[in-house]
């Protein structure tokens, strides 16, 4: 990346989907200044929600989580000198861990670790907008408290696609994906859809290091990227990141993501609930602009919908 665009997108964007996984991130600029206001501040204990957790973790008071730290509106650092991550997702978990009464004790950890972690006991919960996924229910259980999904972008003066609305539409094209999300398991599992159309197959460039993916977009290395709806959304209205957001194509329900048949599940859910219940959960999104990915009702594990 170059050194003045470098200055320009320091952050990266949403890892949400991946392999089996639902994230996937992209760099984003640090456009505008984090939100200020708290508008978890007043929460306080719950007792009958603190009674639905495990008594080893009343006596404990801490939960260790795990948070994949990328960028606006997810889970970003509001600038270079920082060490404390805001967005959606953190605000939503400390709410939850609020009415808990739990103390989270986090640690950043990479978006493509955090779901085997969860397995080895290393971490109690993991955030990094996961989509929850068919074959991630396979092994990793979730409490949903958003539905976000996956979406296209390309460079901002790019007239070459608009809507994506089949990956028929890509071929012939080189897209771009971060590592181990559901982005670049959907095209690799789709790439027949071009020789079957008789054209010539897209190609899946795959980054490990998100402030990569935007730069070679608009360096013209490759030529859409697929990503978070949120995310790529977010980094459309940053006149600086110079990126034209393409919509939709496929929703998926985000969770906090727990080892399979955790103890947890119950007491997260509800307090996702009662943050929608009470008007938190609206305050949380308003404050980061995804008012569209509000869901009605927190549900464990439900199935990916087509």
């Amino acid at each position: 990346m170059a050194a003045a665009l470098a200055a320009v997108l320091l952050l990266p964007v949403l890892a949400a989907c991946g392999t089996d996984a639902a994230s996937g991130q992209v760099a984003s600029g640090p456009a505008a200044p984090a939100p200020s206001d708290d508008v978890t501040a007043s929460l306080g204990k719950n007792a009958a929600l603190a009674e639905l957790l495990p008594e080893d973790v009343r006596r404990r008071g801490s939960l260790r989580i795990a948070s994949s730290v990328g960028a606006p509106p997810s889970a970003y650092l509001p600038n270079a000198s920082s060490r404390r991550p805001v967005g959606l997702d953190i605000d939503i978990a400390d709410a939850a861990g609020k009415l808990l009464g739990l103390r989270l004790e986090r640690e950043e950890a990479g978006f493509e670790t955090i779901l085997p972690a969860l397995g080895s006991g290393k971490y109690d919960l993991g955030t990094g907008n996961f989509g929850v996924t068919d074959e991630r229910r396979k092994t990793i259980d979730f409490v949903t408290y958003i539905n976000d999904g996956q979406g296209f972008a390309v460079a901002k003066d790019d007239r070459s696609l608009d809507k994506v609305t089949s990956l028929g539409q890509l071929c012939g094209k080189t897209v771009g994906v971060s590592a181990g999300t559901t982005f670049e398991a959907t095209l690799n599992a789709r790439k027949s859809v071009c020789a079957d159309a008789g054209e010539k197959p897209y190609t899946v460039k795959v980054y490990s290091e998100n402030g990569s993916l935007l730069t070679s977009l608009q360096q013209g290395r490759i030529d859409v990227v697929m990503s978070t709806i949120n995310g790529l959304r977010h980094q459309a209205a940053q006149p600086a990141a110079g990126v034209r957001f393409l919509g939709e194509f496929h929703r998926l329900d985000v969770g906090f993501a727990f080892k399979k048949g955790s103890p947890l599940l119950k007491a997260f859910q509800a307090a996702v609930n009662e943050l929608i219940s009470d008007g938190t959960y609206d305050r949380i999104l308003d404050k980061w602009g995804t008012g569209d990915s509000a869901i009605e009702e927190s549900q464990i594990s439900p199935p990916e919908k087509n």
